[in-house]
């Protein structure tokens, strides 16, 4: 077992793992502890259509948090108990225990920070991994201040900072690079935020509801929802009788091979619900998928768009994508000017785009079937310019 598997063994024995399936569900709601409201408030009241990753159940006392990769049901089980703070109750022995509201957290990841941006939270934030490519203005501010520190990446964390700001609590993403066992031994509680494997634009979108419920926040984050919901759906069905579903491939390559993601993906499912065929739809894989020049030739060579999403320093033109390797001018995309661009650089690529899939979607919509939206203004994608 090496270093990585076991650190990472040593997180999942230390966050209160236990099956999510022996305790049976309680199919009433006896109340809402995080926002002192009760059972009639079903505004606050978090409801999940989408997302798998996460449930919640409402006990007499408190709530009980479920966390699980969307995509392996057999995979381990995080359970939290969330309980209104200064409150008493009686709770399952062993499960970590966390205060409502988060009055301060760190986030590790830009997907978990797009959940807070949307929410106009940004003031619990005390902690960030990077500023690398941090647009939000106002968070950008608060690190210059010194009111949100940078703690090191995972894998090298400053403890010392970590223990100064003194969070409520910490989210991580247990299957990166991980490094979390000196930060364990703080005292500070771990909880997963595993959004990016949802298989789905409004599931991944929908854990805005994870964030508002730690942040006492519910139902904010349900009316946000609500209305992201409402936008995704209306452009959907905008695309629902076209007569014509182009086809679209993705990734480029990169050391000899080409990153791509399988046919029950997110991106997959995004293109579906703009109208068009993603190259890999029969594929059965959710996540990331490699591929060689070959494959992806004989499979995508007449696809009609090419979605890439890269950091490219300075102007991403045809001329420098040939000049990646020239082999990619032998695609239809390349050749017919169908690639679909998003310069990681200068779009706030995984810090709002996350909580936006009705934009990205309107962005998608817009290349697919320009005729539908004639006067949309892309946000995050665009035809890439000659």
């Amino acid at each position: 077992m090496n270093t990585f598997m076991q650190l990472s063994l040593v997180l999942l024995l230390s966050v209160g793992l236990l099956s999510c399936k022996p305790e049976k569900r309680r199919a009433k709601v006896d109340s809402v502890v995080s926002g002192i409201k009760a059972e009639s408030d079903t505004a606050r009241q978090i409801r999940l259509k989408y997302a798998q990753g996460f449930r919640v159940e409402y006990r007499k006392d408190y709530l009980l948090l479920e966390i699980q990769d969307p995509q392996n049901k057999n995979s381990t089980c995080y359970r939290f108990v969330l309980k209104k703070r200064g409150g008493h109750a009686s709770f399952p022995e062993g499960v970590p225990v966390i205060d409502l509201p988060v009055r301060h957290l760190i986030c590790m990841t830009s997907l978990q920070l797009s959940n807070v941006i949307k929410l106009g939270a940004m003031d619990r934030v005390v902690g960030i991994t990077s500023t690398r490519y941090l647009f939000n203005e106002t968070m950008q501010k608060q690190v210059d201040e010194g009111r949100t520190q940078k703690i090191g990446i995972e894998g090298n964390f400053d403890n010392e900072v970590i223990m100064n700001i003194n969070p409520d609590l910490m989210l991580i993403s247990p299957f990166k690079r991980g490094g979390y066992d000196a930060v364990k031994d703080i005292g500070i509680p771990l909880v997963p935020h595993l959004g990016y494997k949802e298989m789905t634009p409004l599931g991944q979108a929908e854990w805005i509801k994870f964030t508002g419920l730690l942040l006492g926040m519910e139902e904010d984050a349900n009316r946000i929802f609500g209305q992201i919901e409402q936008r995704y759906n209306e452009l959907k069905r905008l695309v629902r009788d076209v007569k014509r579903r182009p086809v679209v491939f993705s990734g480029e390559l990169r050391g000899g091979v080409w990153y791509a993601v399988g046919g029950k993906s997110f991106l997959a499912q995004l293109f579906h619900d703009a109208g068009a065929d993603y190259f890999l739809k029969d594929d059965p894989r959710s996540g990331g998928v490699t591929l060689d020049f070959e494959t992806v030739y004989n499979q995508a060579e007449s696809a009609d768009y090419w979605r890439i999403a890269n950091s490219f320093p300075g102007e991403y033109n045809y001329d420098a994508l040939k000049a990646q390797d020239e082999r990619y001018a032998d695609f239809k995309a390349f050749r017919q000017k169908g690639v679909i661009y998003c310069n990681m650089r200068e779009k706030p690529f995984y810090e709002s785009m996350p909580a936006e899939p009705d934009i990205v979607l309107a962005d998608m919509i817009r290349v697919f079937h320009p005729e539908l939206l004639p006067d949309y203004r892309p946000v995050y994608y665009d035809l890439l310019k000659k």
